[in-house]
């Protein structure tokens, strides 16, 4: 199962780093302009997406200027026009992003969006966020006896993104130091 599940996951990391270079570097473009400003870059994960917020916030590999979107009482964070906001989500049709998005949104809000794209949909995460970046990571990896799937992991293919981010992020600063 292990070497099932490692080479599947490693075809979805290299997926992501061929295919998703440019609108990372987008993305990441839009969160620098805060770091260079007085602006913050909030984060939001879904579920167990609030991993990539942790790592941001309280990790030896944070970002500068980066608290959580939401306080721990649920409450969103007064984000301001120089502020930059980044929502990770399983899929690009998940209801709670995507009435966070539309909320930020309508405050002319720049935010950055992390999220495997479901096709075919009028409106999802991608449609409302500034940049998005396809996490492509739709369904488990191994197949099961039965038919069925398991090994589901979106906070490993959504700290893949953010490291690129991180690492990218870091680029763009040196070159304004």
């Amino acid at each position: 199962m292990m070497k099932i599940f490692t080479t599947q996951l490693m075809s979805y990391l290299k997926r992501i780093t061929e295919q998703e270079e440019l609108a990372i570097e987008d993305g990441s473009r839009l969160l620098a302009q805060a770091s260079i400003g007085d602006g913050t870059i909030y984060f939001y994960g879904y579920k167990e997406l609030e991993g990539v917020t942790m790592e941001a916030t309280k990790s030896s590999e944070l970002i500068p200027n980066a608290k959580p979107l939401f306080d721990e009482n649920g409450k969103m964070a007064e984000v301001e026009r120089e502020d930059r906001v980044i929502l990770f989500t399983h899929r690009s049709s998940d209801e709670e992003a995507i009435q966070i998005a539309k909320e930020l949104a309508e405050k002319d809000l720049q935010i950055v969006g992390v999220s495997a794209k479901v096709k075919d949909l009028e409106q999802d995460l991608e449609t409302i966020t500034d940049v998005h970046i396809d996490s492509k990571l739709l369904r488990p990896l191994i197949p099961d006896d039965d038919g069925s799937r398991y090994g589901f992991p979106a906070l490993i293919t959504s700290l893949f993104v953010y490291y690129a981010i991180n690492f990218t992020l870091k680029e763009i600063m040196s070159e304004y130091e």
